[in-house]
């Protein structure tokens, strides 16, 4: 299915309140323990030092190898779900 440009932002431009959600499932236990992450490809990156809390160092730590990476597309989630929120307002 192919979806014009113009009809693309058409709903890129919608507000929340005007899209119905009902018939999407709530996000539970059971959808996270099928979950699998998708690591972005293609990006450059830049090393840093960073001071994060131990907890969540060991927690991200604990989920094996690639625990940097890992953070950092939480990171960048959070980034596009701010940038997008602020898009729209």
């Amino acid at each position: 299915m192919t979806i014009s440009k113009e009809r693309l932002a058409q709903i890129e431009e919608l507000a929340k309140s005007q899209i119905d959600f009902s018939d999407i499932p709530e996000t539970d236990e059971a959808f996270f323990e099928t979950a699998r992450l998708v690591m972005p490809a293609g990006t450059t990156k830049q090393a840093i030092s960073i001071r994060v809390d131990d907890d969540v160092l060991q927690w991200f730590k604990a989920q094996g190898r690639g625990h940097l990476s890992r953070m950092n597309a939480v990171l960048r989630a959070y980034m596009l779900s701010r940038a997008k929120e602020r898009t729209q307002q």
